[in-house]
């Protein structure tokens, strides 16, 4: 088998972004597979088939470019961001037990830059110290799931990332999510919400839990909720590096 998988994080949005080695491994690749506006992102050119699908099928986005590896050809999966947070790289290895040929595969994965580290960028540096990160959706995982890990994460006072905080189809689960940090951390936390980091549609704002709203955040937005230590200094958030 001649073929190759490269799995790419296209980072959160700015082209300035991506990487040169997800840039070159795109320049040298027969197919490109992913989700529909991910593909989006890839400049079509001669030798090249896009291979765009809806977001739900990541087994079979998986298995169909594992396939086309097999057969020899040069295939890129691209994800927003990092491959490996919340994307395509686990489906793929999933995909690949029980799978021996696919295994001896030339598998690459190529990391970008989440859109929780250029969120966190903008806003200064809220994620200074010991931090978590948390997918909300409970598409994967049921919302009892979701809120121990919100509550255990605040009671060992992390910073925290989340994404998928809130969409038209879970309006609620955002809602929730507020209610549990205001129980743990209280109204004076301070919480970020970076929309559309890195693109021309960007906006940075920072509350405390106490003056948060649902209405904040939508699948576009990064929410970062720092410790009991972060702290505004003129414009920006940060969270100090000492223990609390």
């Amino acid at each position: 088998m001649n073929g190759s998988l490269f799995i790419a994080g296209l980072g959160p949005g700015d082209e300035a972004m991506i990487t040169p080695e997800v840039t070159a491994a795109l320049a040298e690749a027969t197919d490109v597979v992913g989700y529909i506006p991910y593909v989006a992102r890839v400049a079509a050119r001669e030798g090249l088939t896009l291979h765009p699908s809806d977001n739900r099928v990541e087994m079979d986005r998986a298995r169909a470019a594992l396939a086309m590896a097999a057969a020899g050809r040069r295939v890129v999966i691209v994800s927003s961001g990092d491959p490996g947070v919340f994307a395509m790289a686990s489906a793929v290895f999933e995909a690949m037990e029980g799978m021996p040929d696919w295994q001896g595969l030339d598998v690459r994965v190529l990391p970008g830059i989440t859109a929780m580290l250029a969120a966190a960028a903008a806003a200064g540096a809220p994620l200074g110290h010991d931090f978590c990160c948390i997918n909300l959706s409970d598409n994967l995982k049921p919302w009892e799931v979701i809120e121990a890990r919100l509550r255990h994460a605040a009671q060992a006072d992390f910073a925290m990332a989340f994404y998928n905080p809130r969409s038209a189809s879970r309006p609620d689960t955002f809602a929730r999510t507020l209610d549990v940090l205001r129980e743990e951390c209280g109204p004076d936390r301070l919480i970020l919400f970076a929309r559309a980091v890195s693109t021309s549609d960007e906006a940075i704002s920072s509350v405390t839990l106490g003056d948060a709203t649902p209405e904040m955040a939508d699948m576009r937005t990064v929410v970062i909720v720092g410790n009991s230590a972060t702290r505004r200094v003129g414009r920006w958030v940060y969270t100090p590096r000492r223990a609390v």
